[in-house]
């Protein structure tokens, strides 16, 4: 079932949870995210993002993730992720997404914020949330060896945190405080106590992006200090492919079905660790 970003993020906040949120721009990839989603029952959130229109576009494979959501007994919120401009994002919502994220964050500030003041005013027009994104990280999800540092510069600031805010009326923020979209490079260091400004700042819900390769400390650590909605997509992906290698190399193979079945355990497992790994000990 279709359940609304603001009450997924109810959820969060009273759990004291993380919502995993799934980047599906392959179909084994999505069928594995809501296997998981009915599994846990928990809510998850299915993602498509812009960038990914490389591989499938949001037209092709965004109503099958409206369709499959909505039959499902599971909670499921349908997002389009890092939307670039007000129309990718209005496209999604034709389609039947009910949330959705304004990247402005390449931008200089005013900038960020007329555009996503903007893509907020078509959103709860149609009652839907939009999050938006201040700071800026890295990102590494070719494998590339000088990529996947963290850039300090590029971490939010608190006091243009709440200044975004209060300007654009976004109801989550997207903060950079040391996570890289991708493969990691090196270890992680994570600032915690930014992380605690941040939430304070912003009086919203923060959403981490690149949540790949973290430790469930680090997850945990995180979700503690305010970090409410955490994305994943790198690590799925690598998931699925890992666990077909064998089976490709197999010569008797002779069906790619057998190998897309295998790519949907894969990605089930691998999301199946990542979301148990947002929930309170308790839970896990």
């Amino acid at each position: 079932m279709l359940i609304s970003m603001p009450d997924a993020l109810a959820y969060a906040e009273q759990h004291n949870y993380g919502l995993a949120a799934v980047n599906t721009p392959f179909f084994e990839g999505l069928l594995a995210a809501i296997d998981v989603g009915e599994r846990t029952g928990v809510p998850i959130v299915l993602a498509f993002a812009q960038s990914h229109e490389k591989y499938v576009s949001i037209e092709e494979i965004g109503p099958a993730m409206v369709a499959l959501a909505e039959r499902s007994a599971a909670p499921f919120v349908v997002h389009v992720d890092h939307g670039e401009d007000l129309d990718y994002i209005r496209t999604g919502l034709d389609i039947g997404f009910n949330s959705a994220m304004i990247d402005g964050s390449l931008h200089p500030f005013e900038e960020n914020v007329r555009l996503t003041r903007e893509v907020v005013d078509l959103a709860h027009d149609r009652g839907v949330a939009i999050e938006g994104e201040l700071g800026a990280m890295s990102g590494n999800e070719n494998g590339d060896p000088s990529q996947g540092i963290a850039d300090e510069t590029l971490y939010t600031k608190p006091g243009e945190a709440s200044e975004f805010v209060e300007r654009t009326g976004v109801d989550s923020l997207a903060a950079s405080f040391g996570t890289v979209h991708g493969l990691y490079r090196r270890e992680p260091k994570l600032d915690y106590e930014l992380i605690t400004k941040l939430r304070e700042a912003a009086g919203v819900p923060l959403v981490m992006h690149g949540g790949s390769g973290l430790k469930t400390e680090e997850y945990r650590a995180c979700i503690d200090r305010g970090v409410r909605k955490i994305n994943y997509y790198t690590y799925a992906a690598k998931a699925a492919l890992d666990s077909v290698r064998d089976l490709v190399a197999d010569e008797q193979t002779f069906v790619f079905s057998d190998v897309s079945a295998r790519a949907r355990i894969g990605v089930r497992d691998d999301v199946e660790r990542f979301v148990r790994a947002l929930a309170p000990s308790t839970s896990n």
